[in-house]
């Protein structure tokens, strides 16, 4: 407030020239503070959400178990079997080659604080065999499937020259989830498992999930009943068909289409091998796998004069049900052979 002096001076009223700079925004303590709180408020706005966010997440997983299946199509059964009652994480990724396939610093660490390894066994996880020797080493809990199924293995003139030990004659075939009778077995024996080891009581899913591995065993058999008698006969890849061919009644001619892999090429010597066999056992496709690169497939049906057609043995289709992958493979060699 502004008054009139004795002598004649303009008198203010003490801390209004003070009040006046604050309202004017003059004051440098005043605009450091609030530099300060502007860049300051973003900040913890910032790290309150970052910890709300970790509290959500470990609130929505807390309260599940952790289960890692090495292999995508196991990993569909299991998924199906366990619902939302427990976290599904699949090792290898859909596709890829289990036995080449290595693991990184985080599949690692998922697997050693898994509450339960489901593998597939028989030598399948080629490249995780010492990751999941590690694992078992530390404590972490496993279920074997191959362990609870009758296994079959290779027969005579079935296997491939390649090295594999999974091609050698009298070799245990680790391909079962190609019969699904076989994959009810491993429900079967999975599912009390669950409860022992994990205390997830899943008895009523496990017997419905059996009922529809049941009733896909006879939708698959009368897909394949358009192949004659005289038809039903497998010329694949890789030694994949063995549970199919035995479930479904068909003759393994003879995987031979040696050293099937991206990187591989094929000899003159390999082709007249393979038309001579086929020579000797007509049949009307030849099915490649994964890791039958399109200039082999190319090669071997311009020399041999039979049609080559793609299986998909070793992927879940996009929606992610085994149901579906075993559907369109019967599908597909019906469509093939009839």
């Amino acid at each position: 407030m502004v008054t009139a002096g004795s002598a004649g001076k303009i008198n203010k009223e003490p801390g209004e020239s003070i009040l006046s700079a604050k309202r004017l925004g003059k004051s440098p303590l005043n605009k450091r503070i609030a530099v300060k709180k502007v860049l300051i408020i973003p900040i913890i706005l910032i790290l309150l959400f970052s910890v709300l966010s970790c509290q959500t997440a470990n609130t929505i997983s807390s309260g599940k178990k952790s289960i890692v299946v090495t292999y995508s199509i196991l990993g569909a059964i299991v998924k199906d079997l366990v619902g939302d009652k427990a976290d599904v994480t699949v090792s290898i990724p859909n596709g890829l080659d289990p036995h080449d396939w290595q693991p990184s610093a985080k599949d690692i660490e998922k697997l050693n604080h898994a509450d339960l390894v489901i593998q597939n066994g028989l030598g399948l996880e080629g490249g995780l065999q010492k990751t999941l020797a590690a694992a078992r080493d530390k404590g972490v809990k496993f279920f074997t499937a191959s362990d609870y199924v009758t296994v079959r293995h290779v027969g005579a003139g079935e296997g491939i020259p390649s090295g594999d030990p999974d091609q050698a004659l009298g070799a245990a075939d680790p391909h079962l989830w190609m019969d699904p009778l076989t994959i009810k077995s491993v429900v079967a024996a999975l599912a009390p498992v669950f409860k022992t080891d994990l205390n997830l009581d899943v008895s009523s899913q496990a017997a419905d999930l059996e009922n529809r591995l049941d009733s896909l065993n006879n939708e698959i058999t009368k897909i394949v009943a358009v192949i004659p008698q005289e038809n039903r006969k497998l010329v694949t890849g890789h030694e994949s068909m063995g549970y199919f061919a035995r479930r479904y009644g068909f003759k393994l001619v003879g995987v031979i289409i040696p050293n099937l892999s991206s990187q591989a090429g094929v000899s003159a010597a390999d082709l007249a091998e393979l038309k001579k066999a086929i020579e000797d056992n007509p049949v009307k496709a030849i099915f490649t796998e994964l890791g039958t690169s399109p200039a082999v497939a190319k090669a071997i049906g311009d020399e041999t004069g039979v049609k080559v057609v793609e299986l998909t043995t070793h992927a879940v289709p996009v929606d992610g049900s085994y149901f579906t992958f075993m559907r369109n493979l019967a599908t597909v060699i019906a469509d093939a052979l009839k």
